[in-house]
């Protein structure tokens, strides 16, 4: 199994200004990976799967390397629109809104932070949530 150092770190330091800067979010390990929560609800985790066990993540191995996958919430009306072109987004195999995003240097960093921003804002309490500050591509 993987642990939390297997997630490359240029993904965590690219990950990490992003989650750390809604309001009483925090970083833990997960049972693979890194994830970030608000109160005991993930918005965010990042992860290396083991491509071989799980088949949803087969098309995205590159040179025999599994992907490194950051899952996340979406709403339930966005989600079709987000997943419909493909690549680097697809639908997780678990959990009705739950969309997977495959990092790496294709990552469009502006979009993937709206995409955490509003994978909190449905998973925080409204107060929490009332005191974010939207990117500046959502003002």
């Amino acid at each position: 199994m993987a642990s939390p150092g297997d997630v490359p770190p240029e993904i965590l330091n690219r990950l990490r200004p992003i989650c750390r800067q809604l309001p009483e979010s925090y970083e833990e390990p997960a049972w693979i990976g890194v994830r970030w929560r608000i109160r005991q609800r993930t918005f965010a985790h990042v992860y290396i799967p083991d491509a071989n066990r799980f088949e949803v993540y087969g098309p995205y191995v590159v040179a025999g390397h599994p992907p490194v996958v950051m899952t996340f919430r979406v709403d339930i009306d966005d989600l079709l629109g987000l997943i419909s072109d493909g690549f680097p987004y697809f639908r997780a195999d678990w959990g009705q809104n739950v969309a997977a995003a495959v990092l790496g240097e294709h990552t469009d960093w502006t979009e993937l932070t709206e995409l955490i921003t509003d994978s909190y804002l449905g998973m925080a309490p409204k107060f929490l949530a009332a005191r974010v500050v939207p990117p500046p591509s959502q003002k």
